[in-house]
């Protein structure tokens, strides 16, 4: 049988192991409740979530006609094609190209860098793109080059009507941003 000094030192035992519990689940709590302030600030402001996508209506550019936007602080290119450029561009062998890979946000990972994989399967007319040459940074200039697409002037890099990459120290193609067509006639990116 158990002595009274048996039982007092079990019920001492437990009642010290709920207290132990106890004081270091509200430390917890009180810890994440202190630092959550500090956790959150890290976020992004409204400011900056509403930049995150942008609308731009394409019906004001003109067949062969192509304007720069800006969304994120990037300069974007978007180029309405002729059937020409299309043409041109679709007519290109992949043995061709200095990047095979498509780098479009819309198309899955690693597609081929095909004409129709760089634009919205059905609105190939309309190119959307970063306007940032993928060598050093600066910004191509459109209609230009040995492929009457875009040239960066400041290394020599020259892009194709597809915006891919065909000569010069560029590494790769220029970025597809992600976009989606609201109706025919706009686009949000982002």
């Amino acid at each position: 049988m158990s002595t009274v000094e048996e039982v007092n030192q079990d019920d001492d035992s437990t009642r010290r192991d709920f207290l132990y519990i106890a004081t270091a689940a509200v430390g917890a709590v009180g810890t994440g409740a202190a630092i959550w302030p500090f956790i959150d600030q890290m976020n992004p402001d409204a400011s900056v979530r509403a930049l995150s996508s942008a609308e731009f209506d394409l019906a004001p550019i003109e067949e062969g006609q192509g304007i720069t936007v800006v969304w994120r602080g990037n300069p974007v290119f978007i180029r309405h094609r002729t059937p020409k450029e299309i043409e041109e561009a679709k007519a290109v062998p992949m043995s061709d190209l200095k990047d095979p890979i498509a780098r479009n946000l819309n198309a899955p990972e690693g597609a081929e860098a095909t004409d129709v994989n760089r634009v919205v399967d059905g609105k190939e007319n309309i190119l959307v793109m970063m306007a940032i040459c993928t060598h050093l940074g600066c910004v191509p200039v459109g209609e230009a080059g040995e492929f009457d697409g875009w040239f960066c002037p400041c290394h020599g890099s020259h892009y194709d009507t597809a915006g891919r990459i065909r000569k010069g120290p560029a590494p790769t193609n220029l970025e597809v941003p992600p976009y989606k067509y609201i109706d025919d006639n706009k686009i949000v990116i982002g």
